[in-house]
């Protein structure tokens, strides 16, 4: 009963489909990709000019967050492709239009991702050892839990990623009046209905795993995972990670980063290049005071 009251109360709203490419002007290919249980994932594959078989460049794969689709990422393009970076923008399961599914999960997610990286390593116009991750909100969780998993992965842009998911759901609304037996359960619920513990997919954990460049990025204005969360994860990669906190950026609009997308690009194509990386430059989380509003 309460698996059944935790997928009414998880289920996966409805996502958007537009924009697509082509109102945007880009020019894109339509992917069918494939989720370990089968499930179609609809991806858009931008190229990247001038990348060819026989001079095959550097790419990245795009993961939206919960309730989200590659469409509300896709104003990103234009930035990742001017620095020379192919894009692969994926509809997780359950999200846009890729296949429906019961119930999704980090993990999920990270497989949706990772299905994304195998495509362009397969792909002749990418280089396969420059290869990165770019996620937003679980997309950023789930982008550094596959580039945990597969060291290949060169570099990750995780925006607006939580530290302990566990964490998260035990301070929401619903759950932070009830007693603490309760919330145990209905954790324990929701890790057996996805098939995995929190700590094993936890961002403060996964971070630490990362073998390639990572940059962390959080709005200051972010109410539903504050940017504490993003300095706890800079600390547990033990100087493996970069911090970029963003005045006035919330959680679920990713516009308020949009300006910054050619910083984060050409940090990306520096760190796909194997070549040493300048950070962008931090911002102190006490030099800007977090105000109200989730943006």
């Amino acid at each position: 009963m309460l698996r059944w009251l935790l997928l009414r109360v998880y289920r996966i709203p409805s996502t958007p489909s537009k924009p697509t490419p082509a109102d945007l002007g880009l020019v894109a290919e339509g992917v069918t990709l494939r989720a370990p249980d089968g499930g179609r994932l609809h991806a858009w594959f931008l190229p990247a000019g001038g990348a060819t078989a026989s001079a095959p460049g550097p790419a990245v794969a795009v993961m939206h967050g919960w309730g989200s689709a590659a469409a509300d990422l896709l104003p990103a393009a234009p930035a990742l492709l001017a620095a020379g970076l192919a894009a692969l923008f994926i509809d997780a399961r359950g999200h846009g239009a890729s296949d429906p599914v019961d119930f999704m999960s980090m993990p999920r997610f990270a497989e949706d991702a990772a299905a994304g990286v195998t495509w362009l390593r397969a792909d002749p116009r990418i280089d396969a050892d420059r290869v990165g991750l770019v996620g937003h909100s679980v997309g950023a969780g789930a982008s550094l839990l596959a580039a945990a998993r597969d060291p290949r992965v060169a570099a990750v842009v995780a925006i607006a990623a939580m530290a302990q998911p566990a964490e998260l759901i035990r301070g929401s609304k619903g759950l932070t009046p009830a007693p603490r037996r309760v919330a145990n359960r209905v954790l324990a619920t929701i890790e057996d209905t996805i098939g995995h513990r929190f700590d094993s997919f936890a961002p403060i954990v996964t971070i630490g795993q990362v073998s390639g460049e990572v940059l962390v990025v959080h709005g200051l204005a972010d109410t539903t995972v504050p940017a504490r969360d993003a300095a706890r994860l800079v600390d547990a990669a033990g100087g493996r990670a970069t911090l970029r906190l963003v005045p006035g950026a919330g959680h679920r609009s990713v516009e308020p980063f949009l300006p910054l997308v050619p910083e984060f690009a050409a940090y990306l194509a520096t760190a796909l290049s194997h070549a040493p990386v300048e950070p962008p430059g931090p911002v102190s989380l006490t030099a800007t005071r977090e105000p109200p509003g989730d943006g």
